[in-house]
């Protein structure tokens, strides 16, 4: 006779001494080149040569978007000049389509750093806030040092390559600059939306700008953060999301494009399956 099928599985654990258990998800498979997760606890779920130094391309905008939120006023104002989106343009990089003479607030700019990683957007900051760009890489780094990232040096603010070199951070920098980050709630909610629209103004044309992080199309319970890619950084991203009542942040640099969504999304059910079965 099947015991299991008379009086049930809690049944079948008294009777043979059997206690039930949940399974941990096996661990994924990463191939990026250096990864890190970790959770608001402080527990480490993966690890890959998480503390080597690396280009990390745009994710350098979290720590411009961490420093301008410490220095400026959400409804400050910025001029866009010539010299912004001429530094966008004559690199080659993403921009966020701004044109010389509009004027939009901080909190607007911040979408359009972070949604579509715009290094025109990055160049006004920077310029304002530093003012210059020397002055506001040497209140990054400052930060970085304040916040005990040891491993992380910025050159400019918006990741692209400079000829002289010499930028870098490491997966497990940008996890703790990452979880710091989030914990400001314009940062959050910039980060997470998947869209941004920025109506017409007399100071500004309309803007609609898309979130570069696929992670927030596909994904449950992600809250972000952000994209980036050159050539020496390979295709890299930090992502966040809430599992089992902990926020897991993690890093994967050195990856392919469209793989590092998909494992990203495996290692945040991974680490949820470790949140929950303690």
């Amino acid at each position: 006779m099947h015991i299991g099928g008379i009086f049930g599985s809690a049944a079948l654990a008294l009777v043979v001494g059997f206690t039930p258990t949940a399974h941990a998800a096996t661990e994924p498979t990463v191939g990026a080149r250096e990864a890190y997760v970790v959770d608001s606890a402080g527990t480490i779920h993966f690890s890959k040569r998480e503390s080597r130094r690396v280009p990390v391309a745009s994710l350098v905008k979290i720590m411009t978007a961490y420093v301008v939120l410490r220095e400026a006023g959400l409804s400050d104002t910025v001029t866009i000049t010539a010299a912004d989106v001429r530094h966008a343009t004559s690199n080659g990089a993403t921009t966020a389509g701004l044109r010389k003479g509009e004027r939009l607030t901080v909190r607007d700019l911040l979408y359009g750093l972070m949604l579509p990683s715009g290094a025109d957007a990055a160049s006004a900051l920077a310029r304002k806030y530093g003012p210059g760009n020397a002055a506001f890489v040497a209140k990054m780094n400052a930060a970085a040092k304040s916040l005990g990232l040891s491993d992380t040096r910025y050159t400019n603010a918006d990741g692209l390559p400079t000829p002289k070199g010499g930028g870098y951070s490491t997966a497990v920098d940008q996890a703790r600059l990452t979880q710091k980050a989030m914990e400001n709630t314009t940062f959050s909610a910039v980060v997470g939306s998947k869209v941004k629209k920025v109506a017409k103004s007399g100071l500004h044309r309309a803007h609609t700008w898309k979130n570069t992080n696929k992670l927030l199309q596909t994904g449950d319970d992600v809250l972000g953060v952000k994209t980036g890619y050159t050539d020496a950084a390979g295709y890299c991203l930090v992502f966040a999301g809430d599992r089992g009542g902990k926020r897991v942040v993690g890093v994967l640099l050195g990856d392919q494009d469209a793989r590092r969504f998909t494992t990203a999304e495996k290692l945040l059910d991974y680490a949820g399956s470790q949140i929950e079965n303690g």
